[in-house]
């Protein structure tokens, strides 16, 4: 799960697509989301055109106290059951403590020095760029949905002059092809695409950024090539576990956006509504052209509605994008039936071993909606060695102010890191 861009409040009763959008879907083949129901029959494919270890965390020192400064802290006291209450940040709150030196600004726009496109199978071939420093240190952007796809600035996260700035468009999202395509499309394909890009890319090790299921794909590639890896900053913390889709999709999000829910729930027959994940399903697979655009259309929606702390009503509009969520929409409700192909339910948890040397920071917004904080709570008990930062003013999305100064902040300490070989204090 992954967007951006949101704050106001929109009126969120029904999202008609116009008929001559429809039509003009059905009449002209080249369009997204031609290939729908059988991407091998209806896709095209065009042609495609010195090592860091790793960043090791300390471990927790045994009486509970912080094992480096500016790690996940306790409050002086713990709350009234005795029970450790996480530290929160906010964009106002006195940051005397937490590393003042280091920028939490946005970086200005850069443009890509390199670009292309890279063949991963006989069917899919993955859109991925570079900016940035071309002898810098590699970090690689790993976007949210799954099938959200990168945007330019994706790369503002970053200190251009440090870092060598790698995006890539994960199979069937953004300008991956075939578009919004499902065949081929797992976790354990990403996972090995991941690795694929490396390669191409003559890199020894990279740093690893992920938010939303960005956050799910870093910590199923790091837990499969964790020598490859030489740090991980993860923001709103997605295990794709049951639970966590039953909060969104069966109604636990309801209680907050009842409105938006209501498009998203009477869109599905009376009679479907035990399971709306696979009641969507039937709908962005279906041969009917607009029954498919209309669920994509409500389906991310109402991911876009509930993505901020304040709604933003232009950032809202992105659902009315035929091409983004058809691809939003097709390959997340995808992985979402198939459990994220995960052999078992707390799959990413029990595998916190294989990573747990690796330096890592979590950043989580308190009143994440999409990805609320249970899950990267659960991490961080897990993972007591990674940094955990609660951002108290925020929701889901990587650009809310507060969340987006706390994502340049982790670059900023690897790069002091990197640079230094300290801890930044």
């Amino acid at each position: 799960m992954a967007l951006a861009h949101l704050s106001d409040l929109v009126t969120p009763h029904s999202f008609p697509i116009p008929r001559s959008t429809l039509r003009a879907h059905e009449a002209n083949p080249n369009l997204a989301g031609s290939t729908l129901s059988s991407c091998t029959s209806r896709c095209k494919i065009p042609p495609s055109s010195s090592p860091r270890r790793p960043l090791s965390s300390s471990p927790a020192p045994s009486n509970g106290e912080p094992a480096v400064p500016g790690k996940y802290k306790l409050l002086p006291r713990a709350d009234a059951l005795g029970f450790p209450v996480a530290q929160e940040i906010s964009a106002s709150a006195d940051l005397a403590m937490e590393l003042p030196t280091l920028n939490r600004n946005l970086y200005s726009h850069v443009e890509p020095y390199s670009s292309g496109f890279l063949k991963v199978s006989e069917l899919h071939t993955l859109y991925w760029e570079q900016s940035g420093n071309p002898n810098g240190h590699p970090v690689v952007f790993i976007h949210g949905g799954p099938g959200a796809g990168t945007s330019p600035n994706n790369r503002q996260f970053f200190d251009p002059k440090f870092y060598r700035i790698i995006l890539f468009d994960q199979r069937g999202a953004g300008k991956s092809t075939p578009h919004a395509c499902l065949e081929e499309n797992t976790t354990w394909d990403l996972v090995e695409d991941i690795e694929k890009l490396r390669q191409h890319l003559e890199i020894p090790e990279w740093q690893l950024f992920g938010g939303s299921w960005g956050s799910t794909l870093a910590l199923a590639y790091s837990q499969v090539h964790p020598d490859k890896v030489t740090g991980i900053i993860l923001r709103g913390i997605f295990l794709l576990r049951k639970k966590e889709l039953d909060w969104f999709y069966e109604g636990g999000a309801a209680a907050i956006f009842p409105d938006a829910w209501e498009s998203f729930r009477d869109f599905i027959p009376e009679n479907e509504r035990d399971n709306f994940i696979v009641a969507y399903s039937k709908r962005l697979k279906s041969e009917d052209l607009q029954a498919q655009y209309m669920a994509a259309k409500i389906w991310t929606t109402w991911e876009l509605m509930t993505a901020h702390l304040v709604q933003n009503e232009e950032n809202i509009k992105k659902g009315n994008d035929d091409s983004f969520s058809l691809a939003f929409a097709r390959i997340e409700n995808h992985y979402f039936v198939n459990k994220g192909f995960f052999p078992t339910d707390s799959y990413l948890l029990d595998n916190v071993e294989k990573i747990r040397h690796i330096k890592a920071i979590i950043v989580q917004g308190r009143y994440d909606v999409c990805c609320p904080m249970m899950s990267a709570w659960d991490l961080h008990k897990a993972w007591p060695e990674a940094e955990f930062k609660v951002v108290a003013d925020a929701g889901h999305s990587a650009n809310e102010p507060s969340i987006a100064a706390e994502l340049v902040a982790a670059n900023e300490k690897f790069k002091h890191i990197l640079k230094n070989g300290v801890l930044l204090s």
